[in-house]
């Protein structure tokens, strides 16, 4: 497997480690991932975006396509980060993209040396996704052992997180540093309006 450079590297710096944690004032640059919408019967790649921001202002958009329900996101989010540089952070919004396509957010922060910050409105109903997953779904359960490997979705201010790479405390920093309008951190908030108007023509309407 291909490892995208890690850009940390390249300015100098360390990455951290699987239960490192970066400090919450030094995260100022992060990028945000969603996935374009799609219909229930579509069975190919599925698009998804990231934007990158520098405190309050957006630098940079990238796009990428995942599988559905498959396999490959980690290694993409990993090839879309290894675009861009100075990144400190990697938010998603929830931990698959494109149905059920499970991002192992412990190895993508391995192999771009990112702390990964995963962020939900709500707490998923976990008996629900792992019957959905053991029943419908190729290869689920590979993919509910990396939701329980994620671990729980713990409360942070407004919100739910999971994370690796960072403490409860950094996210919460994190997360105050990002978040402008409503709940939702603006990579987050700014990558959903995007693949929501690239997709449908618009983003009226969407909840962000």
């Amino acid at each position: 497997m291909t490892h995208a450079r890690n850009p940390l590297r390249l300015e100098g710096v360390n990455p951290t480690g699987p239960d490192a944690s970066r400090s919450a004032g030094k995260i100022s640059h992060a990028i945000g991932f969603d996935d374009a919408p799609f219909d229930r019967t579509w069975r190919g790649d599925v698009r998804m975006f990231g934007t990158v921001y520098a405190h309050s202002t957006l630098h940079a958009v990238l796009s990428g396509q995942v599988r559905r329900d498959g396999r490959n996101s980690t290694d993409e989010l990993t090839r879309l980060v290894g675009q861009t540089r100075h990144l400190h952070l990697i938010f998603l919004q929830g931990i698959a993209l494109a149905g059920f396509n499970v991002v192992d957010i412990h190895r993508l922060h391995i192999q771009t040396g990112l702390p990964v910050l995963v962020v939900a409105r709500r707490k998923p109903d976990l008996k629900k996704i792992r019957a959905a997953l053991l029943e419908h779904v190729p290869a689920g359960a590979r993919k509910w052992k990396l939701i329980e490997q994620a671990g729980d979705m713990e409360a942070c201010g407004p919100v739910f997180v999971q994370r690796a790479g960072l403490s409860l405390g950094d996210a919460r920093g994190a997360l105050q540093t990002f978040t402008r309008t409503g709940t939702v951190p603006e990579p987050l908030r700014t990558a959903h309006l995007i693949a929501s108007g690239v997709t449908r023509g618009h983003s009226a309407g969407q909840r962000v």
